[in-house]
């Protein structure tokens, strides 16, 4: 019998359109003969619809379009089988439409990538793919994951974290603070986004105030970090859970401005046809794969990815995107995308993990976890609602 796989995409993120493509891309990436596909698409305001034309990148170019011609539905946990239930529901006949036996989440960025889906599921105890709650929501936090990191000697960079109160209260005295302990040139950047969206740096006080302008446009939180300016950027991804995980092939992306932008990762040459997914994204972009890398140091960095990889209790595929300042060598690690772009595929392929083959492995791992955490016991007898009295509005008396 074949396993009944919900793909999710979407969301309320600014990487909503990422994750279009990144689900898209997957759903077409899977081995058919062993899973059951059900693409199920996240509006911006989190409703859920499924349909004929939820999986065709095309018709995206009219959302409101396809919601007309899609039905909206709800989820219900029913004996640990996700059960799919047309809303609104009709006063008679059937409304179950299907089933899911694993959710499969392939969404970025906040609301959906940082545990708060993951939670979702969890809740209607439903097995689904990827980190759980905690590591989701550690790895969307950067200043978060670098205090865990920096407790697991991984190496990262000082940061200072600022929300947009204390800044608006006192500017001066938060930029006086950057430029005393970081010092210029520095980067700024949304506590909790990825796809480079918010991120600048600054070179001076008026680059740093225009900095902040525009990062708190996308998060309450904002970090600043030492620029580094004799910058290669070297990502990694990890395939696996606590037990055993393993590397992919290296890749030094190559961007156009200072920045990896928005715009290098998903809108260079992103082309492509109905059979791919439509849009590459993450695959669009220019990189040198593999990374040019002396074995020593493609080593360090393949293992330091697992370290850093486990040290955050990360499950599934995550990528690894790692800072070197050449001019004293120093390795460090910048961020960590608990659900790549792409889902990283394309790092894979080249150690001879096809793509079919990663997702059938993100299966198997979210399977492994359910059967341990269904292992756990969440009760213990006790008889204490026995002896609980409730007192009206004086409250319980125990």
């Amino acid at each position: 019998m074949k396993i009944k796989v919900g793909v999710f995409f979407g969301g309320q993120s600014v990487e909503h359109e990422v994750s279009i493509i990144s689900g898209i891309q997957a759903i077409y990436a899977f081995n058919r003969e062993k899973y059951d596909i059900i693409p199920i698409y996240i509006t911006k305001n989190n409703e859920f619809y499924i349909g004929d034309s939820i999986s065709d990148i095309e018709a995206y170019k009219d959302i409101p379009s396809l919601l007309k011609i899609s039905q909206k539905i709800i989820l219900v946990n029913e004996n640990k089988r996700l059960t799919i239930v047309r809303y609104p529901m009709k006063k008679f006949g059937n409304n179950v439409i299907d089933t899911i036996d694993v959710a499969f989440p392939i969404v970025h960025g906040t609301n959906v990538e940082d545990g708060t889906l993951q939670g979702f599921f969890r809740t209607l105890c439903i097995p689904y793919v990827g980190c759980d709650v905690t590591s989701s929501a550690v790895g969307m936090d950067k200043y978060v994951m670098k205090t865990v990191l920096k407790d697991n000697d991984i190496p990262v960079l000082d940061c200072i974290c600022c929300d947009v109160k204390k800044y608006n209260i006192n500017p001066d005295c938060v930029i006086s603070k950057v430029e005393e302990k970081i010092g210029y040139p520095v980067i700024v950047k949304p506590v909790n986004l990825g796809s480079s969206v918010g991120i600048k740096v600054a070179k001076n006080k008026t680059d740093l105030e225009e900095a902040f302008d525009y990062a708190f446009q996308f998060a309450n939180k904002i970090l600043v970090e030492k620029a580094i300016t004799s910058l290669r950027e070297i990502n990694c991804s990890v395939l696996g859970d606590y037990e055993i995980a393993e590397a992919s092939e290296c890749e030094e992306p190559v961007g156009s401005d200072e920045i990896l932008s928005y715009e290098d990762k998903y809108l260079s040459g992103s082309g492509g046809s109905k059979s791919d997914g439509g849009s590459k994204g993450m695959t669009s972009l220019t990189r040198k794969l593999p990374a040019p890398l002396s074995n020593e140091q493609r080593e360090e960095i393949r293992s330091l990815a697992v370290k850093t990889f486990q040290a955050l209790n990360c499950n599934g595929v995550s990528r690894i995107d790692f800072m070197i300042d050449t001019q004293t060598n120093q390795l460090y690690v910048n961020e960590i995308n608990t659900i790549p772009g792409s889902l990283a595929f394309y790092l894979w392929e080249p150690v001879g993990v096809k793509y079919d083959e990663l997702l059938d492995r993100m299966v198997t791992l979210a399977l492994k976890r359910d059967r341990e955490q269904n292992e756990i016991s969440y009760s213990f007898d006790t008889n204490i609602l026995s002896g609980v009295k409730l007192g009206g509005m004086k409250g319980a008396k125990l």
